[in-house]
Parts: structure tokens; sequence; C-alpha cells
């Protein structure tokens, strides 16, 4: 379920009870009083909210790049990939300021190429650059390829053309009451018409990122204590994205149904969930290994099982379970 390089745990960080939601789920029907007054209580993400998830996204480019640039030299399977909790940071600071550039292309009006495919471009890439020498500031200055200034430029594309656009399109509604008339369980929109969640694909990535933010922390703070690596570098495995999306996905259903058809409380979904948990990473590893795919081993630790699974991490497995619940709730208790 989770990667770790032979060493690892699953914290799962996430946001506060609220909902978001796309206006695109809205299916189409008579506007009503009702519904003017949700899409008015609606507005955009929260700062603290869109900070954090700049962070997750950044460090999801991070893994993904240099996973890719290992595969390309030495065939690794276990397509490992790197970030840090620095990074992390100064991913969510710039891409707040890449945000305010963005919000500047109404000054181009009549001249979209120009925003699109030089200023906003040449903004991207000074802050990469920038980023890509934090760590470096005392020794000497990181010269950039042209094959790294070509990535930065695509990157630039794909924020300008799809990841902006894409993240104004989320809603913040804010968290209220839930109404014992609403369904959950009916993922498109309650019985008075208004969006439920957002898409399941959206949750999938979603769950997909903080996989690979949750890693790359424990890790990180790992090598910091064991080895006392104050540059804080963590690692991850793409097969973390996959992993983690679809367990969480999965657990994020149980949730809905155990909690909200049979009724049962915490303490007694939680069983259930801390075996499904098991079984998955279990499973995961078995098929990895089989392709010397799997970036995680237990064998040294107490309480293993095949070196896939160990009960050390039990707490860590609880807690994260708990916060599932708040987790599926950011996306199904209505404003």
């Amino acid at each position: 379920m989770a990667s770790r390089w032979r060493d690892g745990s699953h914290i799962h960080t996430g946001d506060h009870a609220s909902g978001l939601k796309t206006p695109g789920m809205h299916r189409q029907q008579k506007p009503s009083r009702e519904t003017e007054d949700t899409a008015e209580s609606a507005r955009e993400l929260p700062r603290w909210m869109r900070l954090y998830f700049y962070g997750m996204h950044g460090v999801t480019l991070d893994v993904l790049l240099s996973a890719v640039q290992g595969v390309l030299h030495d065939r690794d399977p276990k397509l490992v990939g790197f970030s840090s909790p620095y990074l992390c940071i100064m991913h969510s600071l710039t891409h707040f300021a890449l945000e305010k550039i963005y919000s500047q292309k109404r000054c181009f009006r009549g001249r979209p190429v120009v925003f699109h495919l030089v200023f906003y471009p040449s903004v991207y890439i000074g802050l990469q650059i920038l980023i890509g020498n934090v760590n470096t500031l005392t020794e000497q200055v990181r010269v950039v390829s042209g094959t790294q200034l070509a990535v930065h430029y695509i990157l630039a594309l794909y924020f300008a053309q799809v990841f902006h656009r894409g993240l104004s399109r989320l809603q913040y509604h804010p968290s209220g009451p839930a109404d014992p008339q609403i369904n959950p369980l009916q993922e498109d929109s309650d019985p008075r018409g208004r969006p439920c969640g957002l898409p399941g694909l959206v949750r999938f990535l979603f769950f997909g990122m903080h996989g690979f933010l949750d890693e790359v922390v424990f890790t990180s703070l790992f090598n910091l204590v064991e080895k006392s690596d104050r540059t804080l570098s963590g690692h991850t495995s793409l097969w973390s994205f996959l992993m983690y999306g679809s367990c969480s996905f999965v657990v994020e259903k149980l949730y809905l149904h155990l909690h909200f058809r049979r009724g049962w409380g915490t303490w007694r979904r939680l069983p259930i969930y801390i075996c499904f948990i098991y079984a998955w990473e279990l499973c995961w590893g078995l098929g990895l290994r089989q392709f010397n795919a799997c970036s995680w081993d237990y064998s040294h630790y107490p309480h293993n099982f095949m070196g896939l699974i160990t009960l050390l991490y039990l707490p860590g497995w609880m807690c994260l379970s708990l916060y599932q619940d708040v987790l599926s709730n950011l996306w199904y208790l209505p404003g």
C-alpha cells in the first residue's frame, strides 16, 4: 500500500471536514432560491487549503520527474523518486505566487499567446531555478541544462493551460450541520440537486498525491533521526500513488457503507479498516516482488510477515484509518 525503500510508515494527512464541489457537477434544473443561496455561499478555496494543495502537487512532480530520471539511468523497476519537506514549503509559496501571476492574464487581453507562451513560462522557469538552488545557496550555483529548461517550459504550459483552470473550478462550501435527508452514498448529488462531492477520479488523484507527501515526510524524518541528514531528503515510489490512491478510495467506500447504511461507530469500523489495509499492502507487495519492484522490506522489523507487513506500524495505520473518516467527510458533508 505504501512504498518505503526498506523503511517507511503511513501517515495520511488531509484537510478539515468541509465541502469541496465542482460547478460542473450540478444537474440541469430550474433555478430555485435554495440553489441560488447555495451558489452564493460557495467561494474559492481558502488560502491555507490552496497552499497545502500546491505543496502536495509540487512534491508529486518532484517524485515523478526524479523517478523518471532514475529509470532512464538505472532501469530500476522500483520507480523511486525524491523530494523533501523543504521543497514542499517552497512549492507552496512559489505556486501561490504563480497563482497571482496567472490572475494577471486579464492584463494581456488580445494577446493571450504572449501571456501563455512567453510571460507565464518565463516567470515559472525563474521560480523553478530558484527552488532548485535552495539547498545549494552556500555552495556553487546549479547550472540548468537545456533539457531541464525544456521540461520546465512544458510544465509551465501545463500549469497555465490545465492546472490553474482546473483548480479555479473548485468551490468551497463552509461546513454545516448535516441534513438527515441527504444521502451521501448518492455520489453525484443529494436529493435537492446540490453536488455531494468531487468526482471519483479527482478523489483518487488526491489520495495518491497524499501518499507521496506522507512517504516523503516520513522517510525524511527517518533519515534525520537515523542518519542526521539535515537536508530532509525523503523518497517514495511511483507505485505508492496507485497503492495509496486505490486503498484510500476503497476505505472511503467502506466508511460510507458502514457508517451511513449500517450505523457502525468508529471503533467498530476500525478493525475492518485495519484488516483491509494490511491485506492491501500484502497483496501489492507480493505482486511487486514478482517483478523486483517492491521498494520496502520489513524483514528486519519485529512481528513482520514475509517482510511485507509488520505490526510495528499498527498505531500509524490506526491513526490513518481514523483520519480517513475525516477525509471522507471532506467530500460528502454538505455546506
